[in-house]
């Protein structure tokens, strides 16, 4: 081989290069691109508030920022990474100078509206985040931005609409309108057909004699109202305790989860009469033991009648003086010895669990003090 022969050889590796690389810059100067069409590309460049994109044209392309999503960002580098292949919608195409405008977001959302659409004809409950908290509402992604109005949240007034910011929430699609790009949800239907399921659930269910769990949904003067899970019940405030109740809040709060017994149904006019005290022990039935009769103990007078005085020995239990164990002496009225509110020492003299009923003297209980006041010696 002469010279001249190994001198062509060398050259021709260096002259393929050269023509694949020509042939490269035709390809992409022959694509042709134009705004709304939707290609693939692959990341090349990340800076803090735009991507560059290669997508096989003469040169690469721009996503702004606000184009890389719907979702709110900081920064290019929480969306996308270098290397990252994506589907963008072509916005702008400047043909002088090569000039190309893309967006992820459009990408997206083009995509999502035929989910979004099908969605809406089907009547669908969706699960989206909540990914904004705006004036009025709550922002949320379905693969496009969503809005749920604040009176759409709950089946009732949300003050505090910042709880749910993170969140996955189901809704269903209320409204929408592809030319203007808005989509508005609804939790509150959501939630509001749950819960009529669960209330014919729940009414084939109750039985009265039942003891259910609820939470205390509201107090009122009268009582508290329990939900059961789908069926608001009413424990009126004499079922509240064996002892006496002044107002509801002495016993239960708003939001607690408490036991409640089913006492009456009233399937036709909706109604369910609920008690709480009588998921709680008795008194009565350890009366026996804890007042014998013969002790002495201490009560606070409650009520006076003509025949006598109640006194309170403890919430629940009520014991009777009557009126002629009041005193050694004839009293024609309770008033005379004793008044309400006044604390006092009475003799056990019977006790009646079945009849709830206790027999107090405070005669011989003061009677049962002066004797042994007289045999303490040095008195």
């Amino acid at each position: 081989m002469t010279e001249e022969e190994k001198a062509l050889q060398e050259q021709e590796p260096a002259q393929t290069a050269d023509m694949g690389e020509d042939v490269n810059d035709f390809a992409k100067a022959l694509t042709v691109l134009k705004p709304g069409d939707v290609v693939t590309g692959k990341v090349v460049q990340v800076s803090s508030d735009s991507v560059m994109v290669d997508v096989g044209y003469k040169s690469e392309g721009i996503i702004p920022l606000n184009e890389l999503s719907h979702r709110p960002m900081q920064s290019a580098d929480q969306v996308v990474s270098v290397g990252d292949e994506i589907k963008v919608f072509v916005v702008s195409v400047d043909g002088h100078e090569g000039g190309l405008k893309l967006s992820k977001r459009k990408a997206e959302e083009q995509a999502a509206w035929g989910r979004v659409q099908e969605s809406f004809e089907k009547g669908e409950v969706l699960e989206a985040e909540v990914v904004e908290v705006v004036k009025g509402g709550l922002v949320v992604d379905i693969g496009l931005r969503g809005f749920m109005p604040a009176s759409q949240v709950e089946r009732g007034y949300v003050a505090d609409l910042g709880k749910y910011l993170g969140q996955r929430v189901r809704a269903r699609i209320i409204e929408m309108d592809h030319h203007k790009n808005r989509v508005i949800l609804s939790r509150k239907s959501v939630l509001e057909e749950e819960r009529k399921s669960a209330r014919e659930r729940l009414w084939a269910e109750l039985e009265e004699g039942q003891v259910r769990e609820g939470t205390v949904k509201s107090l009122t003067d009268f009582g508290a109202f329990v939900d059961l899970g789908g069926v608001d019940g009413l424990v009126h405030v004499s079922e509240l305790s064996y002892g006496r109740v002044k107002h509801p809040s002495e016993v239960l709060s708003e939001g607690r989860q408490v036991k409640v017994k089913v006492l009456r149904l009233d399937r036709e006019k909706g109604k369910v009469s609920l008690g709480y005290k009588q998921t709680l022990p008795d008194p009565w039935q350890i009366a026996v033991e804890k007042y014998a009769e013969g002790s002495t103990v201490t009560g606070k007078v409650v009520r006076l009648t003509t025949f006598g005085a109640f006194v309170e020995l403890e919430p629940g239990i009520d014991g009777l003086i009557h009126i002629s164990q009041l005193a050694d002496q004839h009293v024609n009225n309770p008033n005379e010895v004793v008044s309400p509110g006044q604390e006092v020492r009475v003799k056990v003299l019977s006790v009646k669990p079945e009849e709830k009923r206790i027999s107090l003297s405070l005669r011989e209980a003061d009677q049962t003090e002066a004797d042994q006041t007289e045999a303490s010696p040095g008195e």
